[in-house]
């Protein structure tokens, strides 16, 4: 039996009870799952009050951490010591959480993975591949990632949650080696959220890495969801190669890749690439690749199996929060806008829209 302790059963951590419970194991090895939560509302699964109790008594393998990303920090703390294996719902920490604290406290890990789940993409995949087989040397990127979270009841550490996507992208298909420098980020500030009066809902930021520039906005205040990376490489033969990332469009878990060359009989198409067509089983739609990511968790778990993508690491969790970090403080801000414009707040929590979770 592998025993997997979800902390936080709320949206995020629901979508990670149904990745491992659609899981198969060598062997037809069980999973069992229980949660730690503030409510009780699961009669069918195993529930702890808190996470001392879930340690001592259920004995994880796995741990996922999907409460509010503004108690992460609080969270890992309480799995000091704890030898298993952790999945840490995105972004790793907040602004005010000691870093060096929370690495100390997952240092006897066997293993941990930050939920970067645009990387099992068979998108991504595909052009990190070409990339590196092709040595490809990025010249410019550009992203654009956006989400409507106005009137959503979920506490939230702001467009940092939603901009580590594209960032991390772009360092692990172009340069995974390296570390994206951070040279300025303007922001605007609101009452978008319950989490303050003037939390960071966008984000529009410059950096370099490896000698190319990077740019990007994200936000939370986006009206329509758009996620989009746009590349243009150098060959290892002097030409200009241009590739397109669509991710979660038309629906979640549809992305798209075109990666082209321009000739003077007009562009030479090298991949063309679209996913999402299979949704199987209603219960897996939108968790495709979540259900490729825990898979990968529980078969290190089980006997060891390498990942069929490296997790993203404690080491790549701890670069990564330290950029969001980085944008949080430096963000030169406006604002801040009031989205509250009546007498009240207005907050709608719909499970069904898609457009809104995630």
């Amino acid at each position: 039996m592998m025993n997997v302790l979800i902390i936080g059963l709320g949206y995020a951590g629901t979508r990670f009870y149904n990745a491992f419970n659609n899981l198969e194991l060598s062997g037809k090895e069980k999973i069992e799952i229980a949660y730690v939560g503030r409510r009780h509302h699961r009669q069918d699964l195993i529930y702890y009050t808190n996470i001392a109790k879930a340690l001592e008594d259920f004995k994880p393998q796995i741990i996922v951490v999907s409460v509010n990303d503004g108690n992460h920090g609080e969270v890992i703390r309480q799995l000091n010591g704890y030898t298993g294996f952790v999945i840490c719902e995105k972004p790793f920490a907040g602004i005010q959480d000691n870093l060096d604290l929370l690495e100390s406290s997952l240092k006897n890990t066997v293993g941990f993975c930050l939920d970067l789940v645009e990387r099992y993409s068979d998108a991504t995949i595909a052009l990190k591949q070409y990339v590196n087989k092709g040595q490809l040397r990025l010249l410019r990127a550009n992203f654009y990632w956006g989400k409507d979270r106005i009137h959503d009841l979920r506490p939230t550490s702001g467009v940092i949650s939603e901009i580590i996507h594209p960032l991390d992208l772009v360092q692990w298909i172009c340069a995974p080696e390296a570390e994206l420098e951070l040279k300025e980020s303007q922001g605007i500030r609101s009452d978008f959220s319950i989490s303050g009066d003037e939390v960071l809902d966008s984000a529009s930021i410059t950096g370099v890495l490896q000698g190319a520039v990077v740019t990007g906005y994200s936000s939370f205040v986006n009206i329509i969801r758009k996620r989009e990376i746009d590349l243009v490489f150098a060959s290892p033969d002097n030409r200009l190669v241009y590739a397109a990332l669509i991710y979660d469009t038309p629906a979640w878990d549809f992305d798209q890749l075109r990666v082209w060359e321009k000739t003077v009989t007009g562009d030479r198409v090298i991949l063309d690439i679209q996913t999402g067509g299979e949704q199987g089983k209603p219960e897996l739609r939108t968790i495709g690749k979540l259900i490729r990511l825990t898979a990968d968790a529980a078969h290190f778990v089980q006997n060891g199996k390498n990942p069929s993508q490296p997790f993203a690491d404690l080491r790549t969790a701890l670069n990564l929060q330290n950029l969001l970090n980085r944008i949080e403080r430096s963000s030169r801000t406006l604002g801040p806008v009031q989205y509250v414009v009546g007498a009240e707040r207005e907050s709608y929590y719909d499970e069904s829209n898609w457009e809104r979770l995630g």
